[in-house]
């Protein structure tokens, strides 16, 4: 992606998967910060059929460089077979948060 900040999107049906999966991505610098709300109901098409489903949906703030590495993470540990993944542009923030976001998804090496 293009854009420097993204907020990505994606949901789960356990509320201890959805903290497992935000924890795992901010250790890991892929996300700053995960917000997780719900549970929601979702109604969807799949296999053929309108189905609901109680989820919870996850805000994930990272870099858009960031995001191809975090689509592969995400599509390997979701629990969904074909999981909700979609990134939107951020077009402007408060300074002083994007600056943080930048700080805390840098590597380690780059803060010493």
């Amino acid at each position: 992606m293009s854009t420097k900040y993204i907020q990505v999107f994606t949901t789960v049906d356990d509320r201890e998967k959805a903290e497992w999966l935000a924890r795992q991505m901010v250790e890991s610098r892929l996300a700053g910060c995960v917000q997780i709300l719900g549970p929601m109901q979702s109604v969807y098409r799949w296999k053929g059929r309108v189905e609901t489903a109680r989820e919870y949906l996850l805000l994930i703030k990272t870099r858009g460089d960031l995001y191809p590495r975090l689509e592969r993470w995400l599509k390997t540990h979701h629990p969904y077979e074909v999981p909700e993944i979609l990134a939107v542009p951020v077009e402007a923030g408060l300074p002083a948060y994007l600056q943080w976001l930048e700080r805390v998804l840098e590597t380690p090496a780059k803060m010493i």
